[in-house]
């Protein structure tokens, strides 16, 4: 077996050993000690990867690195193919290296069947089968993500592509708050609409993108150039309208802060930092490259769209009393800004459209675990409720000040790469959306801030704040290490876009 289809399925494994254990603690540290060796084991890909190959890469296929090609179906010509290539490898690795943060975090917030422990309700539950269902998953929903990366071939892209659903309803339906059966059920449809139109544009891509060829293969697909211009317009629009769901763009969003601000919080982490990244991610693996003609097209509209998410997300976020309900309407903004920067068809747009998918999952992610800190302790989101934690919680509130200023863009810190790239990008491509962009800069700033001054300056009025236990030594390394990673990109970005930067450069080829 190949070394990356082992780390696709580890996680899948871990959660079957999952099922036969019973012991709390057994369930604890298998499956924390499963997504801890997945992300062991994908250190290697890592170091491994050859950032020189495909320098003028003309097909896909020089590009792809860690390949295996076997058959499935043969008579239908599906075949179980994988590989990555450098924007495949640093999703590859944000979503091993967010897994066991989220199942770290979640060590003593998970302990109810079907609940959060501070979810306020009153039945008592047998701790077990709940925390072993989590578990399972999460693992689950990781092997899922994993495979959505690594699919060479349509219809495998497809099953993981469906397959993660299945957890993340669980984790939404059953862990969430007081609303979380409407924020599943929701997330569910939204999404599903989508991939079923997706499914049709599959099977015609099989019939017909490869001239005298029934195949599923996306390398092939991407090597042939003769679809004609209706036929892409009608295949981009099909797959376009399912990555744009899962982004999500404007006007598709309105799923997204319901099953944010309904799902556990390491639930809330993952949902931001990975499954947001499989619609920005389908974009520039299938849409632009497959159908460049088709986005060509369709440039004006979707940076239009991702323009009004800009603008209109942060304008929206400036507005919500709840802080997790804020950072998920956030994110309808920050991706906006990853959308306007693939659709700028140049190599600064698409660059910091890549390297803003891993920034949003850093930044994003550990602002939503923080908020769950505080809600572990006081069992509210509310802005209102608080005040003066810094003098309650300074380590807190240092993080939390920190991580904020990453998510604006300040320069030093992982957002700020992104988005000049973006803003760069933009700008040389059209210097309006590029104007109109950069005022998102200045709206995140203007609903971060006043959330930080609000929650944390002041007096401490309310008298339930003034114990409020500071971070922990688990609360502390698990933030410790996204801040890491939020300082690197910040100050040496090179190590992150050297590896992606064939990968982009093919793409902005293709659609050139």
């Amino acid at each position: 077996m190949d070394f990356l289809t082992i780390i696709i399925f580890l996680p899948l494994v871990g959660a079957l050993v999952l099922a036969l254990l019973k012991n709390e603690g057994a369930i604890k540290a298998t499956a924390l000690g499963t997504s801890v060796l997945t992300f062991a084991l994908s250190l290697p890909l890592w170091f491994g990867f050859s950032a020189d190959r495909g320098g003028s890469a003309v097909a896909l296929s020089e590009l792809i690195q860690f390949e295996t090609l076997k058959p499935w179906v043969a008579s239908m010509g599906i075949n179980y193919h994988i590989g990555l290539d450098g924007i495949s490898l640093l999703l590859v690795m944000l979503t091993t290296f967010l897994t066991p943060l989220c199942v770290w975090g979640s060590w003593d917030s998970i302990k109810g069947k079907g609940k959060e422990a501070h979810s306020g309700h009153a039945e008592a539950v047998n701790s077990k089968p709940g925390l072993k269902g989590y578990y399972i998953s999460f693992l689950v929903l990781e092997t899922g993500m994993l495979g959505v990366f690594a699919a060479l071939d349509l219809v495998l892209f497809y099953v993981f592509w469906e397959a993660m659903l299945i957890p993340m309803y669980l984790l939404i339906g059953i862990w969430g708050g007081q609303n979380r059966v409407y924020a599943a059920v929701k997330f569910i449809l939204y999404t599903m609409v989508g991939s079923l139109l997706m499914l049709v544009g599959i099977i015609w891509m099989y019939f017909h993108a490869v001239p005298g060829e029934q195949t599923f293969d996306l390398l092939k697909m991407s090597s042939s150039a003769n679809i004609p211009l209706q036929a892409q317009i009608w295949l981009f629009a099909a797959f376009a309208l399912a990555f744009a769901i899962k982004v999500p763009m404007f006007p598709f969003h309105t799923w997204l802060p319901d099953a944010h601000t309904e799902a556990p919080t390491a639930g809330s982490v993952i949902l931001a930092g990975v499954l947001l990244k499989m619609g920005t991610y389908g974009f520039i693996r299938f849409c632009i490259p497959l159908f460049p003609l088709a986005a060509r097209e369709f440039a004006t509209t979707i940076s239009i769209l991702a323009l009004i998410g800009i603008v209109y997300g942060a304008l929206v976020t400036i507005l919500q009393p709840d802080m997790k309900r804020l950072i998920a309407y956030s994110s309808v903004s920050h991706l906006g800004f990853v959308m306007l920067g693939l659709f700028a068809f140049n190599m600064q747009g698409m660059q910091g459209g890549t390297l803003q998918m891993i920034n949003h999952g850093l930044s994003t992610g550990a602002l939503f675990f923080l908020i769950g800190v505080i809600y572990d302790r006081r069992h509210t989101r509310l802005i209102a409720d608080y005040g003066g934690l810094a003098k309650v919680m300074p380590k807190y509130a240092t993080v939390f000040l920190i991580v904020a200023l990453s998510s604006i863009g300040l320069p030093g810190l992982n957002g700020f790469v992104g988005e000049f790239l973006i803003l760069v990008g933009a700008f040389k491509a059209n210097w309006i959306f590029g104007t109109i962009g950069a005022t998102g800069v200045i709206l995140a700033a203007v609903y971060l801030l006043w959330m930080y001054q609000r929650v944390f300056f002041g007096e401490v009025t309310n008298d339930k704040n003034k114990a409020i236990p500071d971070l922990n030594t688990r609360e502390m390394v698990i933030l410790g290490l996204l801040l890491v990673f939020i300082v690197w990109i910040g100050v040496h970005p090179g190590t992150f876009t050297s590896v992606s930067e064939n990968a982009v450069k093919f793409v902005v080829g293709k659609v050139s």
